[in-house]
Protein backbone atom coordinates (compact mmCIF):
# COMPACT_ATOMS: atom_id res chain seq x y z
CA UNK A 1 0.00 0.00 0.00
CA UNK A 2 1.05 3.45 -0.52
CA UNK A 3 0.45 6.26 1.84
CA UNK A 4 -0.23 9.38 0.65
CA UNK A 5 2.31 12.70 1.67
CA UNK A 6 2.02 13.30 5.28
CA UNK A 7 -0.28 16.18 5.72
CA UNK A 8 0.00 19.32 8.61
CA UNK A 9 -1.60 18.84 11.79
CA UNK A 10 -2.80 21.72 13.95
CA UNK A 11 0.72 21.11 15.92
CA UNK A 12 2.88 21.54 12.61
CA UNK A 13 4.53 18.31 12.63
CA UNK A 14 4.34 16.18 9.56
CA UNK A 15 1.60 13.88 11.21
CA UNK A 16 1.22 14.80 15.09
CA UNK A 17 1.68 12.14 17.85
CA UNK A 18 0.48 8.50 17.55
CA UNK A 19 -0.32 6.56 20.85
CA UNK A 20 0.31 2.60 20.18
CA UNK A 21 -1.23 1.04 23.28
CA UNK A 22 0.42 -3.26 23.90
CA UNK A 23 3.57 -2.12 21.48
CA UNK A 24 5.86 -4.32 23.26
CA UNK A 25 5.79 -6.98 21.00
CA UNK A 26 4.01 -8.34 17.74
CA UNK A 27 1.52 -6.55 15.55
CA UNK A 28 1.79 -3.11 18.47
CA UNK A 29 5.66 -3.01 17.85
CA UNK A 30 5.85 -3.19 14.25
CA UNK A 31 2.68 -0.75 13.82
CA UNK A 32 4.92 1.52 16.31
CA UNK A 33 7.58 1.47 13.77
CA UNK A 34 5.74 1.84 10.84
CA UNK A 35 4.21 4.86 11.92
CA UNK A 36 7.19 6.84 12.81
CA UNK A 37 8.19 5.65 9.39
CA UNK A 38 4.86 7.61 7.95
CA UNK A 39 6.13 10.89 10.19
CA UNK A 40 4.23 10.47 13.08
CA UNK A 41 6.22 11.13 16.71
CA UNK A 42 5.35 7.52 18.44
CA UNK A 43 4.61 7.30 21.99
CA UNK A 44 4.77 3.51 22.52
CA UNK A 45 2.85 2.08 25.60
CA UNK A 46 3.18 -0.90 27.20
CA UNK A 47 3.30 -3.09 30.63
CA UNK A 48 7.32 -4.27 29.69
CA UNK A 49 9.21 -1.00 29.68
CA UNK A 50 12.50 -2.23 28.74
CA UNK A 51 11.07 -3.51 26.14
CA UNK A 52 9.26 -0.26 24.95
CA UNK A 53 12.52 1.56 25.78
CA UNK A 54 13.92 -0.18 23.38
CA UNK A 55 11.66 -0.01 20.61
CA UNK A 56 11.18 4.14 21.72
CA UNK A 57 15.14 4.79 20.94
CA UNK A 58 15.11 2.91 17.53
CA UNK A 59 12.33 5.14 16.09
CA UNK A 60 13.01 8.45 17.96
CA UNK A 61 9.80 8.19 19.82
CA UNK A 62 8.72 7.67 24.00
CA UNK A 63 8.14 5.46 25.91
CA UNK A 64 5.62 5.39 28.76
CA UNK A 65 4.66 2.32 30.52
CA UNK A 66 0.83 1.51 30.93
CA UNK A 67 -1.37 -1.02 31.64
CA UNK A 68 -4.77 -0.17 29.96
CA UNK A 69 -7.00 -1.46 32.77
CA UNK A 70 -5.75 0.50 35.50
CA UNK A 71 -7.37 3.65 35.38
CA UNK A 72 -4.03 5.83 37.18
CA UNK A 73 -1.77 4.56 34.39
CA UNK A 74 -4.09 5.10 31.67
CA UNK A 75 -4.50 8.95 33.26
CA UNK A 76 -0.54 9.06 33.40
CA UNK A 77 -0.10 7.84 29.96
CA UNK A 78 -2.56 11.14 28.10
CA UNK A 79 -0.54 13.26 30.34
CA UNK A 80 2.76 11.94 29.26
CA UNK A 81 1.80 11.96 25.55
CA UNK A 82 0.51 15.08 25.63
CA UNK A 83 -1.46 17.61 23.24
CA UNK A 84 -0.31 17.01 19.93
CA UNK A 85 -2.12 13.32 19.88
CA UNK A 86 -3.94 12.63 16.47
CA UNK A 87 -3.78 8.92 16.49
CA UNK A 88 -4.56 6.24 18.95
CA UNK A 89 -3.79 2.84 18.10
CA UNK A 90 -5.88 0.06 20.40
CA UNK A 91 -3.64 -3.00 20.02
CA UNK A 92 -3.05 -4.26 23.48
CA UNK A 93 -5.25 -7.32 24.59
CA UNK A 94 -4.63 -10.65 23.56
CA UNK A 95 -6.05 -14.03 24.29
CA UNK A 96 -5.97 -16.85 27.05
CA UNK A 97 -6.50 -20.24 27.18
CA UNK A 98 -8.51 -22.33 24.43
CA UNK A 99 -10.77 -24.32 26.35
CA UNK A 100 -14.58 -25.41 25.87
CA UNK A 101 -16.97 -23.55 27.83
CA UNK A 102 -17.66 -26.51 30.17
CA UNK A 103 -14.08 -26.20 31.38
CA UNK A 104 -14.02 -22.74 31.08
CA UNK A 105 -11.19 -20.53 33.07
CA UNK A 106 -13.24 -17.68 34.01
CA UNK A 107 -10.57 -15.56 35.63
CA UNK A 108 -8.76 -15.86 32.40
CA UNK A 109 -11.87 -14.72 30.35
CA UNK A 110 -12.12 -11.72 32.56
CA UNK A 111 -8.52 -10.90 32.24
CA UNK A 112 -9.23 -10.83 28.29
CA UNK A 113 -12.72 -8.64 28.95
CA UNK A 114 -10.75 -6.11 31.24
CA UNK A 115 -7.56 -5.98 28.67
CA UNK A 116 -9.34 -5.84 25.21
CA UNK A 117 -12.31 -4.06 25.63
CA UNK A 118 -12.30 -2.14 28.89
CA UNK A 119 -8.99 -1.36 28.46
CA UNK A 120 -9.52 -0.60 24.99
CA UNK A 121 -12.27 1.63 25.78
CA UNK A 122 -10.73 3.63 28.88
CA UNK A 123 -7.86 4.87 26.49
CA UNK A 124 -10.22 5.55 23.63
CA UNK A 125 -12.64 7.88 26.15
CA UNK A 126 -9.55 9.40 28.31
CA UNK A 127 -8.41 10.39 24.59
CA UNK A 128 -11.40 11.24 22.93
CA UNK A 129 -11.25 15.08 23.65
CA UNK A 130 -7.55 15.69 22.36
CA UNK A 131 -8.56 13.75 19.44
CA UNK A 132 -11.77 15.83 18.80
CA UNK A 133 -9.47 18.70 19.35
CA UNK A 134 -7.06 17.78 16.77
CA UNK A 135 -8.89 16.05 14.48
CA UNK A 136 -7.36 12.69 15.05
CA UNK A 137 -8.36 8.87 14.32
CA UNK A 138 -8.64 5.87 16.49
CA UNK A 139 -7.95 2.41 15.24
CA UNK A 140 -8.80 -0.73 16.85
CA UNK A 141 -7.33 -3.82 16.28
CA UNK A 142 -9.63 -6.58 16.99
CA UNK A 143 -9.96 -10.15 15.31
CA UNK A 144 -11.93 -12.50 12.99
CA UNK A 145 -12.72 -14.08 16.41
CA UNK A 146 -14.70 -11.49 16.65
CA UNK A 147 -17.11 -12.54 13.48
CA UNK A 148 -18.61 -15.44 14.97
CA UNK A 149 -17.70 -18.15 17.97
CA UNK A 150 -14.84 -21.57 17.54
CA UNK A 151 -14.71 -24.36 19.52
CA UNK A 152 -12.66 -23.22 22.42
CA UNK A 153 -12.36 -19.25 21.76
CA UNK A 154 -15.60 -18.33 23.61
CA UNK A 155 -13.76 -16.38 25.51
CA UNK A 156 -11.61 -14.69 23.12
CA UNK A 157 -14.52 -14.39 20.66
CA UNK A 158 -16.85 -12.77 23.01
CA UNK A 159 -14.07 -10.07 23.84
CA UNK A 160 -13.13 -9.25 20.34
CA UNK A 161 -17.09 -9.35 19.53
CA UNK A 162 -17.63 -7.14 22.16
CA UNK A 163 -14.50 -4.44 21.18
CA UNK A 164 -15.88 -4.44 18.23
CA UNK A 165 -19.03 -3.34 19.36
CA UNK A 166 -17.14 -0.06 20.67
CA UNK A 167 -15.87 0.68 17.69
CA UNK A 168 -19.44 0.14 15.93
CA UNK A 169 -20.99 2.63 18.57
CA UNK A 170 -18.28 5.10 18.84
CA UNK A 171 -18.76 5.92 15.19
CA UNK A 172 -22.44 6.74 15.40
CA UNK A 173 -21.72 8.40 18.55
CA UNK A 174 -19.55 11.20 17.53
CA UNK A 175 -20.63 11.20 13.60
CA UNK A 176 -20.77 15.06 14.21
CA UNK A 177 -17.10 14.88 15.19
CA UNK A 178 -13.86 14.94 13.17
CA UNK A 179 -12.63 12.08 14.48
CA UNK A 180 -12.52 9.07 12.21
CA UNK A 181 -13.14 5.88 13.83
CA UNK A 182 -11.20 2.49 12.19
CA UNK A 183 -11.21 -1.05 12.80
CA UNK A 184 -8.51 -3.71 11.67
CA UNK A 185 -9.51 -7.10 12.15
CA UNK A 186 -6.45 -9.56 11.46
CA UNK A 187 -6.98 -13.30 10.91
CA UNK A 188 -3.92 -15.78 11.20
CA UNK A 189 -0.77 -13.70 12.07
CA UNK A 190 2.45 -15.68 13.44
CA UNK A 191 4.24 -13.21 15.98
CA UNK A 192 6.62 -14.55 18.37
CA UNK A 193 3.62 -14.18 21.06
CA UNK A 194 0.45 -14.34 20.53
CA UNK A 195 -0.07 -18.18 20.66
CA UNK A 196 2.82 -18.61 23.11
CA UNK A 197 0.94 -16.42 25.93
CA UNK A 198 -2.50 -18.25 24.55
CA UNK A 199 -1.26 -21.39 25.27
CA UNK A 200 0.66 -20.16 28.55
CA UNK A 201 4.24 -20.64 27.48
CA UNK A 202 3.46 -24.44 25.53
CA UNK A 203 5.70 -23.74 22.84
CA UNK A 204 4.92 -26.96 21.10
CA UNK A 205 1.28 -26.31 21.33
CA UNK A 206 1.56 -22.59 20.24
CA UNK A 207 3.49 -24.16 17.25
CA UNK A 208 0.58 -26.11 16.18
CA UNK A 209 -1.26 -23.59 15.09
CA UNK A 210 0.69 -22.32 12.35
CA UNK A 211 1.48 -25.91 11.46
CA UNK A 212 1.50 -26.75 7.55
CA UNK A 213 0.47 -22.92 6.95
CA UNK A 214 2.88 -22.40 3.94
CA UNK A 215 2.43 -18.63 4.67
CA UNK A 216 0.29 -17.05 7.61
CA UNK A 217 0.44 -13.28 8.02
CA UNK A 218 3.00 -11.89 9.99
CA UNK A 219 2.94 -8.49 12.18
CA UNK A 220 4.28 -6.12 9.34
CA UNK A 221 1.70 -6.84 7.18
CA UNK A 222 -0.92 -5.61 9.55
CA UNK A 223 1.47 -2.41 10.13
CA UNK A 224 1.05 -2.13 6.92
CA UNK A 225 -2.39 -2.20 6.66
CA UNK A 226 -2.57 0.35 9.77
CA UNK A 227 -0.07 2.90 8.39
CA UNK A 228 -2.44 3.12 5.59
CA UNK A 229 -5.54 3.74 6.89
CA UNK A 230 -3.69 6.28 9.57
CA UNK A 231 -2.70 8.54 6.35
CA UNK A 232 -5.68 8.41 4.30
CA UNK A 233 -7.14 12.19 3.76
CA UNK A 234 -9.12 13.54 6.61
CA UNK A 235 -12.50 13.11 4.43
CA UNK A 236 -12.51 9.18 4.40
CA UNK A 237 -12.95 6.55 6.78
CA UNK A 238 -11.77 3.56 6.48
CA UNK A 239 -14.58 1.20 8.88
CA UNK A 240 -13.49 -2.09 9.02
CA UNK A 241 -10.70 -4.16 6.91
CA UNK A 242 -10.34 -8.21 7.28
CA UNK A 243 -7.08 -9.19 6.71
CA UNK A 244 -6.10 -12.72 6.39
CA UNK A 245 -3.10 -15.18 4.94
CA UNK A 246 -4.22 -16.60 1.35
CA UNK A 247 -4.66 -19.73 2.98
CA UNK A 248 -7.35 -18.80 5.84
CA UNK A 249 -10.49 -18.76 3.40
CA UNK A 250 -12.50 -18.20 6.68
CA UNK A 251 -12.02 -18.50 10.29
CA UNK A 252 -12.83 -22.29 10.30
CA UNK A 253 -11.81 -22.84 6.53
CA UNK A 254 -7.61 -23.27 6.85
CA UNK A 255 -5.10 -25.05 4.24
CA UNK A 256 -2.60 -26.67 5.45
CA UNK A 257 0.19 -28.93 3.53
CA UNK A 258 1.24 -32.07 4.51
Amino acid sequence: MTSQSPSQTPTGTSNGTAVVTGASSGIGAATARRLAAEGFSVVCAARRTDRIEELAAGIGGRAVSCDVTDPQAVERLVAEAGEDVTLVINNAGGALGMEPVVEADLDAWQTMYAANVLGAAAVTKAFLPTLITNQGQVIFVTSTAADGGYEGGAGYCAAKAAERSIVQSLRLEIVDQPVRVSEVAPGMVHTEEFSLTRFHGDQERADTVYAGVAAPLVADDIADVIGWIATRPEHVNIDRITVRPRAQAAQHKVHREA
